[in-house]
């Protein structure tokens, strides 16, 4: 099994403003509907179906969640489904936050 890359919320940011990342929230929806990053997609880690990855051509996915460590579980459920998975945004939401960075209510 691949293993799950750390990405800052810099380098998501600058791949979110440059089209080259789909960016999935695997946050809760009442989670998500209170903050989330602009152009985050929600599928719910409780519900969780690789298969049901959302996909635009020319992107990759990154996952992200409030704090790091659901997204990396989902990394690894869509790496045991066959699913190339592999970038998560390090920290979370939080660290998005805390680096400033631009989110939605």
């Amino acid at each position: 099994m691949a293993g799950v890359v750390d990405l800052s919320p810099e380098t998501v940011h600058a791949a979110l403003e440059a089209g080259e990342i789909l960016l999935v929230d695997v946050r809760e929806p009442h989670e998500f509907d209170q903050v989330r990053i602009p152009g985050a997609v929600n599928l719910p880690l409780s519900t969780f179906d690789p298969a049901a990855l959302p996909s635009e051509p020319g992107k990759r996915v990154v996952l992200q969640c409030a704090g790091g460590v659901r997204s990396v579980t989902a990394a690894h459920q869509a790496q045991a489904a066959g699913v190339d998975i592999h970038e998560h945004l390090a920290g979370g939401i939080k660290a998005w936050m805390t680096a400033g960075l631009p989110v939605q209510s």
